[in-house]
């Protein structure tokens, strides 16, 4: 049976469509990087928390930023480390405010979204090796955070949903990170590899082939492509890790790659739950005060975030 995009997710595209905007992938890093932050000002801003601070943290090569959400409920509270989306090149600490507020108000956990460095000017492993450094410090430094003593759960979209599922993975390896939880939101799992979701949805769905071709180019040279490190599918051992909600949305170039990763989790033993989102985007999930028809999809997360924290 052919799906149909939801109806507000099909209004979206056509608004972006009669708007003519240059495909992001003709412009400098240094201008879509200013394109996304002039379009994430015209968004909702998501709901009121208890608490905004904005702060810097070590990470692999230098400082890196990032916002704490926390919650109106008294504390202390779980804490969730957030990794934006953006191909490894655009966004930041704060372009994925919105959906980070209802995180943090839904999950009733602290959520702090951290930076990384972004290609071409870091390219990798560098998003990698921050994303880690920044999971260590933050596990480290719980109670100054505000947070319990517990393990900290993974959570990103995208290219944060790739840096989350591979911190995961070197958590695994090592005794100075415990994760309670990974989810992973739209992920890259495999940049090495071509899918029928590729072909199927190269166009017309904000994240095109092109685009996603430009995003993996500017990061990773073709023959790292297949290093668990970025690519974290290709990873020998997939057992024992943390459990993980794998969300998918199925107008998406990487849905086949994600519902892959879910497949080999699964496959390996560890439990893993695959939430397919019929009729969505790449983008389409994050779209608070805009996708209504989201809305379920994001309170699903959150209750994932609070179970992985619970358990």
């Amino acid at each position: 049976m052919t799906q149909a995009l939801q109806p507000d997710v099909a209004a979206v595209l056509e608004h972006v469509a009669s708007l003519e905007l240059p495909p992001l992938e003709t412009l400098s890093a240094a201008d879509a990087r200013a394109f996304i932050v002039a379009a994430g000002a015209q968004r909702p801003p998501g709901p009121d928390v208890g608490e905004i601070c904005n702060g810097e943290l070590p990470g692999a090569n230098s400082s890196l930023e990032y916002r704490l959400y926390r919650p109106t409920t008294p504390g202390p509270h779980p804490v969730t480390v957030y990794f934006h989306g953006g191909g490894f090149v655009i966004g930041s600490h704060v372009s994925d405010d919105p959906f980070c507020r209802q995180l943090c108000v839904e999950s009733d956990s602290i959520i702090i979204s951290v930076d990384y460095r972004h290609a071409p000017e870091h390219r990798f492993p560098a998003a990698h090796e921050d994303g880690y450094a920044a999971s260590q410090w933050i596990s480290a430094n719980l109670e100054s955070l505000g947070g319990t003593s517990a393990a900290v759960v993974l959570a990103g979209w995208s290219a944060g949903a790739n840096i989350a599922a591979v911190v995961a993975q070197q958590a695994r390896d090592t005794s100075n990170l415990d994760v309670a939880g990974q989810v992973l939101i739209a992920p890259m799992t495999s940049p090495g590899e071509q899918r029928a979701s590729h072909a199927e949805n190269a166009d017309g769905y904000t994240l095109t082939a092109s685009l996603l071709e430009w995003f993996i180019d500017t990061y990773v040279d073709h023959a790292d492509r297949d290093d668990p490190r970025v690519a974290p599918l290709r990873a020998p051992n997939l057992s024992d890790l943390a459990p993980a909600l794998v969300v998918t949305a199925h107008f998406d170039p990487l849905r086949d790659e994600g519902t892959a990763y879910a497949s080999a989790l699964a496959a390996a033993g560890t439990p893993v739950e695959h939430l397919a989102c019929a009729g969505h985007t790449h983008s389409s999930i994050l779209a608070v005060g805009v996708v209504e028809s989201a809305t379920s999809v994001r309170t699903h997360i959150a209750d994932a975030i609070r179970t992985f924290h619970q358990t």
